[in-house]
């Protein structure tokens, strides 16, 4: 009894708003410089593309006059660190320049791909963290048994397997030859929304689901079984405390602990993962509108798109290295 009123007594360490700042200024400025990087490499990849901007917009046929005139206009001729810092000023202005195959603003064109993109991920994304949840404490619970072992055999193989295989076989088998439930495209006709046709996005989203589930179901169930061996897992189960009572309500909090970071990490890689999935069944977003843009030439196009994709991962990593450093104490 004495016992137990000194633990109970004892004051609560809590992280002074203090302790705070040094690490996250840290990591701030690590993301700052890490996007500053992607933007240099993106800029630079892009410029080593062969063609010409100019020549692109005027056509093959057009007079070296006129793409030298147009070069000029275009300040193509200029320094190249002078053509970066022009660029880079006019993207942290959200000004990401006018597209060479559309003529338009290049945030106009990109608004609807974007959206289309975003939802595509938000939806496996929302699907991916809750029944990782499940079936990662239902392995865990009934460890050893036919249902880890079907889990973990499943894991392996889709885990072995890149997202445009998964893709693949998914139309194969609901698409085209075996079942033909679903469409093997997700075309979506234009001025409708994907949500507006949700059997077009049935597939897509299930194979960025598969891949993401797989993974971090996998880390769930790891951090079941570590937390149900502690030493007050174990006193709760002396006591005769229930085992699904032991797992949800000790087992459980605690083992969320290193699973939020690697459901961030996931939310990253299923928005990087979009531009595979996109191109399998043509889905009007992002990643269609990358390798259109490549087979063009579109270099303004292909930097703002490359340059957001890697600015989406780069922030869900941010938000992890956070939750790390949150959950060191």
């Amino acid at each position: 009894m004495m016992a137990t009123a000194s633990l109970a007594t004892l004051p609560v360490r809590r992280r002074s708003a203090g302790a705070w700042i040094g690490p996250v200024l840290g990591k701030l400025v690590q993301a700052a410089a890490t996007l500053l990087l992607v933007a240099v490499c993106v800029f630079f990849a892009t410029q080593i593309m062969p063609g010409n901007a100019a020549t692109v917009m005027l056509g093959t046929h057009a007079t070296p006059e006129r793409v030298r005139a147009l070069s000029e206009q275009l300040g193509l001729d200029d320094p190249v660190l002078e053509q970066f810092g022009r660029w880079l000023g006019g993207v942290l202005r959200g000004d990401f320049g006018t597209s060479l195959a559309g003529g338009r603003p290049v945030a106009e064109i990109l608004a609807t791909p974007l959206g289309n993109s975003l939802f595509l991920a938000g939806i496996a994304v929302a699907i991916i963290l809750p029944l990782s949840l499940i079936i990662g404490v239902l392995a865990a619970q009934y460890r050893d048994g036919w249902f880890d072992r079907l889990f973990l055999g499943g894991s392996m193989v889709a885990n072995a397997l890149p997202d445009f295989i998964i893709g693949t076989l998914l139309v194969f088998l609901f698409g085209t030859t075996v079942f033909r439930i679903l469409p093997a495209v997700s075309i979506i006709p234009i001025g409708s929304h994907p949500w507006e046709r949700p059997a077009m996005l049935v597939l897509p989203v299930l194979t960025l689901v598969i891949g993401g589930v797989m993974y971090l179901a996998r880390l769930v169930r790891v951090a079941v079984i570590d937390v149900r061996g502690s030493e007050y897992v174990e006193m709760a189960e002396l006591k005769g405390v229930g085992r699904w009572r032991i797992l949800l309500v000790h087992a459980l909090p605690n083992a969320l602990a290193p699973a939020v970071p690697a459901a961030s990490l996931v939310a990253a890689f299923t928005v990087g993962g979009v531009v595979v999935t996109e191109y399998v069944f043509n889905y009007p977003g992002m990643g269609v509108l990358l390798l259109r843009s490549i087979g063009a030439r579109d270099i303004p196009m292909v930097q703002a798109i490359v340059l957001i994709i890697a600015a989406i991962y780069f922030v869900f990593n941010f938000v992890a290295d956070l939750i790390r450093v949150g959950g060191r104490d």
